[in-house]
This record gives C-alpha cells, sequence and structure tokens, in this order.
C-alpha cells in the first residue's frame, strides 16, 4: 500500500487515494528475495493443494500473476514447477497465441494459476473470458527489473492497466 500511495501519490488527489485505500489484511507479504519464487508462493500459500482440489470453475483462476514481459512470465512458470503440483498452469500473454484461442482454453478446461502480462490479462477480464470470481491471489511482479531496469510499474502499459483495475 505504501509503495502504490508513494508511486501514485503526485498523480491523484487526496480523495482519489483516499478511494485507493486497501486494508492490510489484503496484502501478503512481500518477497524479500530471499526467497525462490516457489518457496515465496509455498510461504504464502501453505493450503494450495486444498485450493486447487476445490477449484472446479471454468474461466477462473485461483491465482493470477502478472509481469511485465512473456520472458518473464514464462521463467516464473518454469520455476513454479513443484509448487503448482496436478495445478494447471495458462500463460496468459500475446506470443503466438490470439486472444480468442485463449478464451476457448480458458472455458475448456480448468485453470488454476494464470501468468501474464497486463495487456493481454486485461484484453480477456474486458472480453469475459477470464473471470475473477475464484481469484483468491493477484501477485504483481514487482520488485523484477527488465533489461532496461524497469519495474512492472515503471512501465506506461501496466501503469494503465493498475489504474483500470482500481489499485
Amino acid at each position: 500500500q505504501k509503495m502504490l500511495n508513494e508511486h501514485f501519490g503526485a498523480k491523484r488527489s487526496v480523495i482519489e487515494l483516499e478511494e485507493l485505500k486497501l486494508p492490510d489484511s489484503c496484502f501478503l507479504p512481500a518477497n524479500d528475495l530471499t526467497h525462490s519464487f516457489t518457496s515465496y508462493l509455498k510461504e504464502i500459500c501453505p493450503k494450495w493443494a486444498k485450493l486447487r482440489k476445490n477449484h472446479t470453475e471454468k474461466s477462473s483462476v485461483v491465482m493470477l500473476v502478472i509481469c511485465g514481459s512473456a520472458l518473464r512470465c514464462l521463467e516464473l512458470i518454469r520455476s513454479m514447477a513443484t509448487f503448482k503440483g496436478d495445478g494447471k498452469v495458462m500463460k496468459l500473454f500475446a506470443k503466438h497465441l490470439k486472444i480468442q484461442e485463449q478464451i476457448q482454453m480458458l472455458e475448456k478446461d480448468v485453470v488454476h494459476v494464470g501468468v501474464g502480462t497486463p495487456g493481454r490479462i486485461k484484453a480477456l477480464i474486458q472480453q469475459e473470458g477470464l473471470k475473477l470470481t475464484c481469484l483468491k491471489y493477484f501477485i504483481l511482479d514487482w520488485n523484477h527489473r527488465d533489461q532496461k531496469l524497469r519495474r512492472l510499474i515503471d512501465i506506461p502499459e501496466v501503469q494503465t492497466f493498475v489504474s483500470i483495475i482500481g489499485l
């Protein structure tokens, strides 16, 4: 919450900032980079196996991970292999897949984790291909810096996305 306020503080009025305020219970501890992505997920979601088994709704995910690029998405998907167990992970970015194909895949299968870029996830939500009814964990890949040393929030397209979803 503090990082969001610092980032958007100069760009929004006091009233707008108050509307964006979320209770502390909405936030999980940030990865202090002493954990791998998998160990971080295990720490914040110790009952993953139960959540995964109970999730049966199509076109919805339990965990949504937002990354700055398709390459970063692939890196995180590979690293979470031991965490996901029998859960299905879906790539939600634009490389090689059209949005209609992803919508069909979401409608066809039960997906537990979605890992994608802000633009594609925004498009899937707007076209009602991705529903957020079962969403329990919304993870921003906040600390990762790309080749240009930008964090997720420094990318202009991401700033627009974050504004749209209400952060």
